[in-house]
C-alpha cells in the first residue's frame, strides 16, 4: 500500500512538473534558423499564415519561384546595382528573408562572408544597394506544399570582386 502511495505521489509530481515546464517560454526557436520579428527593421503589419511553420524555398524541389525566374532577378540586379570598383570587397553577401502565403516578403537579414568564409562586413555603398534592390522585388509568387499556400525562407547570395557584382545565386 505505501509502495502505491508513493508511487502515486511520484506520478503526480511529475505531471505537475511536465504541465509547470510547458508553460515556460523558450529562449530557442521553434525551429533552428528562424528567423524572428525584430520591430527595429520589420514591417509591424507583415502576416504569416502560419509563424511556426516556415519552410525553405527548396522543401517543395521546385526552386526559385519568382515571376520571369533567376533571368529576371538577374536581369534587375545587374541593370540596377551599381559597380564600386573598391579594392579588397570581395566576397560574398547573402540576403535572407520571408516570403509569406500572398507573395510578400519582409524579415530581411544580411549576412557578409569572406572567400575563406569567414566573417565579412562590406562597405554600405555595396550593402544599402544589394538590400534595396532585394527588397525592391516584388514577383515571388506564393508556395505550395501538399495544396496549402505556405510561407518560406529565400535568400540570396552575391558574389563580389573588389565592390563589383558578379554573380547572383541560387
Amino acid at each position: 500500500m505505501k509502495i502505491k502511495i508513493f508511487m502515486l505521489i511520484v506520478l503526480l509530481n511529475s505531471l505537475l512538473f511536465s504541465c509547470q515546464a510547458e508553460k515556460q517560454a523558450s529562449k530557442y526557436p521553434d525551429n533552428i534558423g528562424d528567423t524572428q520579428f525584430n520591430p527595429a527593421t520589420d514591417k509591424k503589419d507583415f502576416n504569416l499564415c502560419a509563424e511556426k511553420y516556415i519552410f525553405q524555398y527548396f522543401n517543395d524541389s521546385n526552386g526559385l519561384q519568382y515571376k520571369g525566374e533567376k533571368p529576371e532577378i538577374e536581369r534587375l540586379f545587374f541593370s540596377q546595382y551599381k559597380n564600386q570598383n573598391i579594392p579588397d570587397e570581395t566576397g560574398l553577401i547573402r540576403i535572407r528573408f520571408v516570403v509569406n502565403c500572398k507573395g510578400e516578403t519582409d524579415r530581411f537579414r544580411m549576412m557578409g562572408m569572406d572567400n575563406q568564409y569567414l566573417p565579412k562586413t562590406f562597405s554600405n555603398k555595396i550593402t544599402d544597394q544589394l538590400m534595396q534592390i532585394t527588397k525592391s522585388l516584388n514577383g515571388w509568387n506564393p508556395k505550395k506544399i501538399q495544396n496549402h499556400e505556405v510561407d518560406y525562407y529565400q535568400y540570396l547570395i552575391f558574389k563580389i570582386e573588389n565592390g563589383n557584382l558578379i554573380e547572383i545565386m541560387p
